[in-house]
């Protein structure tokens, strides 16, 4: 070290554990997700009747049985922001294959809107990276679903 130069304080790293921290059970009748109906089904009751946007990722084994299932963020009544990082956290940690993503529409109108297409192509890019297949994205009102990948926006 030259004489002029003054020594830079040591910089503290912090050590962590990450871990997956479980918050109940729910029973599904079924063994495997078999379509769009058996996932919407899992995150309506989940989900309940809630006055605001929640955005929910159900995580699954290589054969669809349901591994995880977490509220990734809730939003206003009309909104909900959703990053990529928040949705596949809970995935990789339970060691996921594949997801369904939802969320409620407390309108009740199931019609995708632009940044709900917009969400589910980062995640489905999201999840070709981390090697997660996206599977669907479904929409739900208190009585009714509206699947992306159906629909052809997948």
């Amino acid at each position: 070290m030259e004489k002029n130069q003054k020594k830079q304080p040591a910089k503290r790293i912090q050590l962590v554990d990450v871990v997956l921290e479980r918050k109940g059970s729910q029973l599904f009748s079924g063994k495997r997700v078999r379509s769009p109906e058996d996932a919407a089904n899992i995150i309506r009751d989940f989900i309940g009747d809630s006055d605001r946007e929640r955005f929910v990722v159900l995580g699954m084994s290589t054969k669809n049985e349901p591994q995880v299932l977490q509220v990734v963020h809730t939003g206003s009544i009309n909104a909900s922001i959703v990053h990529p990082r928040d949705v596949m956290k809970a995935l990789i940690l339970a060691n996921c294959a594949s997801c369904v993503v939802g969320h409620n529409h407390p309108s009740n109108d199931v019609t995708p809107s632009p940044e709900d297409i917009e969400v589910t192509e980062r995640l489905v890019e999201a999840g070709k990276i981390l090697g997660i297949d996206v599977l669907d994205h479904v929409i739900l009102s208190s009585h009714s679903f509206l699947s992306l990948k159906e629909k052809g926006y997948m």
